[in-house]
């Protein structure tokens, strides 16, 4: 689950970024309304939103319900194990190393 929806943001984003550089910028227009073009194109009477924009609406949706359901499911931190939390130290026995024999009672005496 986690990964369809990591797969599905990366491509909307993708996607969202090619869908915004395709369209046409209401700047564009700027130059035409104070030269030929008509005085309306200046403060965006534009008409209609076009496919290109309808997408970019879409994809902006699927964009942020992908965020908010990874966040939804990365807001609960796991619980964290390692290597300590698998040993159950009630029922841990240590070996202790064997004692040690006290010096040799036959040891060689140093000459003087």
């Amino acid at each position: 689950m986690e990964t369809l929806v990591w797969v599905v943001h990366v491509i909307t984003a993708v996607v969202l970024v090619g869908l915004v550089l395709i369209q046409h910028g209401k700047g564009a227009d700027m130059g035409a309304a104070f030269g030929t073009g008509s005085a309306g194109s200046l403060f965006g009477s534009s008409g209609s939103a076009n496919f290109l924009s309808r997408s970019t609406a879409v994809a902006a949706t699927v964009f942020f319900i992908t965020s908010l359901t990874l966040t939804a499911m990365y807001a609960q931190p796991e619980e964290k194990t390692g290597v300590m939390d698998r040993v159950d130290v009630n029922t841990l026995q240590v070996d202790a190393p064997a004692a040690t024999d006290a010096p040799d009672s036959k040891a060689k005496e140093i000459p003087r």
